[in-house]
């Protein structure tokens, strides 16, 4: 069989790519595409695109979950179902901490915007902003030194999922709770990019990767047992 010259190079050079994806894996899965996942290297690091599963364990809901390691530490957005295919948080990571703009939902929609800053294990020091107490307007900048991992810094925004709207907001400056104009944060909350619980579900929902896709149509009419419409995520 005649074969296209762009055509063969093309396979030779996925091929070549395919080769070289499985020679840096221990272990490793392929997903429908044939693509490599759940690549475990030499030095038993995870690496790359993961997709996991956990099943129901004694009353605690299963999951399932989606995103990228780099050695061995989560990097990136990271996206969480359950069992039944439901979106049920948006986290973003850094460093294997959480870092960024974290998003948890229940089955009616957006529940809670959390704001996390990650601390770079090789420098354990940071820049933030010092409120000053008879002021909230005007700060100091003053470099700390940050003992945990992972903290709690921006604003954080609870919602209604039925209606969308705001019911509460907190904002932090590395994990320390500070005062804040309500009615600012407010405002500036109405105009999130996500319109609607709705809106917000049906975007989450657009990041399924194949894999839990794939499971859901294998397992369209298996009924699953679950408690509530809870994300399980504190």
């Amino acid at each position: 069989m005649n074969m296209k010259p762009v055509t063969a190079i093309f396979i030779l050079i996925s091929m070549h790519i395919s080769q070289w994806s499985f020679g840096q894996c221990k272990t490793y899965k392929l997903n429908k595409k044939s693509d490599t996942i759940n690549c475990t290297d030499f030095q038993n690091l995870k690496q790359g695109k993961w997709v996991t599963r956990v099943e129901e364990n004694y009353g605690e809901p299963g999951y399932q979950e989606a995103g990228f390691y780099k050695d061995g530490k989560k990097e990136g957005e990271w996206t969480r179902f359950n069992l039944m295919g439901d979106v049920t948080a948006e986290e973003q990571y850094k460093w294997g901490y959480k870092d960024g703009i974290c998003r948890y939902y229940n089955l009616m929609g957006l529940i809670r915007e959390e704001s996390w800053r990650a601390t770079n294990p090789k420098n354990p020091y940071d820049t933030v902003r010092a409120y000053h107490l008879d002021n909230p307007d005007k700060y100091d900048l003053k470099i700390i030194k940050v003992d945990a991992s992972t903290v709690k810094h921006g604003t954080w925004t609870y919602y209604d999922p039925q209606s969308g709207t705001i019911t509460k907001t907190e904002e932090y400056v590395i994990d320390q709770l500070i005062p804040a104009k309500k009615a600012k944060m407010i405002a500036a909350k109405d105009s999130s990019v996500f319109k609607s619980p709705a809106d917000s579900l049906a975007a989450a929902n657009k990041k399924k990767p194949p894999e839990v896709l794939e499971w859901e149509k294998k397992h369209q009419k298996k009924k699953i047992k679950v408690r509530d419409g809870a994300t399980g995520v504190n």
